[in-house]
């Protein structure tokens, strides 16, 4: 037990970025899993419960300020990420982390404490389907994905906030931009319905990020890159994991919708013939 403890406590105090030590929530992993656990009580057990004998809230203005939040926010990190490497001192192939004090690499370190930040701030989501009795809409994958990304950039932050794995942001944040668009203008009632015809093209981008993502990723397991392997490993199999449970999201939903419009048309016909016979 006692080799475990100085394990952890080399890992926490020795083995991280001392830059980024002091910044809120970064410290240890206690605050963060602090809130991912009231987050899933809220979500699966205690919102519910309150919801229950209630009318959905009408959230009309906070979904349009959020939204509209969301998409700022998401700029600003694509911007960030291009200018503190990605425009043109990145290497596609290999990008070791710069742990120094050089303003640009700092620019990147906050870019990714940024991009953690916003990560927690994307709970609201699933608040905001809890409040608004979305509770179809709180599926498994839902709430891995956001589980789970805030404690993926909590780690990029505590130890590798740089480099080779800040593409990822970069990818997932371009993707809110859109994402975040369609919601703010899905907000806005029946009457832009017919405009967003292209939720399905969304999800494709989803998809694309996942191998875009894989891909890169990968490089720098079959080469001697100076980047840690092991959370890329587990950076990669996440990827890749995430491109099934949205793949299946997919198939399901859009697979379903072209089978009710076959039916759909097939009972019309029905019911011209025999109005015919």
């Amino acid at each position: 037990m006692s080799a475990i403890i100085e394990w952890y406590k080399d890992l926490m105090y020795n083995k991280n970025d001392p830059r980024t030590n002091d910044w809120f929530l970064v410290s240890g992993p206690g605050p963060l899993l602090t809130i991912l656990i009231t987050y899933l009580y809220f979500s699966l057990s205690a919102g519910p419960r309150y919801m229950r004998d209630k009318k959905p809230y009408n959230l009309k203005n906070t979904l349009i300020v959020y939204n509209f939040f969301q998409i700022l926010v998401s700029i600003y990190i694509v911007y960030e990420g291009f200018m503190s490497g990605w425009w043109n001192q990145y290497s596609f192939y290999c990008e070791p982390v710069d742990y120094s004090d050089d303003p640009t690499a700092l620019r990147m370190t906050h870019a990714v404490y940024t991009y953690f930040i916003c990560k927690l701030v994307e709970l609201l989501d699933t608040v905001f389907f809890v409040l608004r009795k979305k509770d179809k809409q709180i599926s498994f994958l839902h709430l891995y994905h956001h589980s789970l990304m805030p404690i993926a950039s909590w780690i990029a932050v505590k130890w590798i906030p740089g480099g080779h794995g800040t593409f990822l942001g970069l990818i997932n944040s371009f993707v809110h931009i859109i994402m975040y668009g369609y919601y703010l203008l899905s907000t806005f009632g029946p009457k832009i319905q017919p405009y967003l015809w292209w939720k399905k093209y969304l999800t494709s981008l989803q998809l694309l990020q996942f191998v875009i993502v894989g891909i890169h990723g990968s490089l720098i397991l079959f080469n001697d890159c100076n980047f840690p392997k092991i959370p890329t490993t587990l950076m990669v199999i996440n990827a890749f994991y995430f491109l099934y449970l949205f793949g299946l999201f997919y198939v399901e939903t859009y697979n379903k919708s072209l089978k009710d419009e076959k039916n759909s048309e097939l009972n019309n016909t029905d019911t011209i013939e025999n109005k015919s016979d």
